[in-house]
């Protein structure tokens, strides 16, 4: 099974701007002139399209192995997450909003 996760932007290029920094890459590919396909694991795919009047909406999670230094290689992008906190089961969590309002965030597992 292929995942697909969309996110709705009202700005193509402020968007692949914006999502280049976050996963550290240009897109995998583009499909036409309004999506930005990046692939972010085997068969796991997170994309944009413009479709304005659904922007800001979407939110996803990106549970990583090695949450510190996937945080360390965004800021180092130049983006910092708007929040961060701890659960109570230890489990870390930071959020990024992108220039839409759309919410990525990445989690990671309790430090050993």
């Amino acid at each position: 099974m292929d995942l697909f996760a969309g996110i709705s932007v009202r700005d193509y290029d402020i968007a692949v701007a914006w999502y280049e920094k976050l996963l550290g890459a240009p897109p995998s590919f583009l499909p036409n002139d309004i999506e930005a396909v990046w692939e972010i694991g085997e068969h796991r795919y997170l994309y944009i399209e413009v479709v304005p009047e659904h922007a800001g909406h979407a939110q996803h999670t990106l549970f990583v192995e090695d949450f510190d230094a996937a945080l360390g290689a965004i800021a180092e992008r130049g983006l910092e997450p708007a929040d961060r906190e701890t659960y109570e089961n230890g489990v870390r969590h930071a959020t990024f909003y992108d220039p839409d309002g759309n919410e990525v965030s990445y989690g990671g597992a309790p430090v050993a």
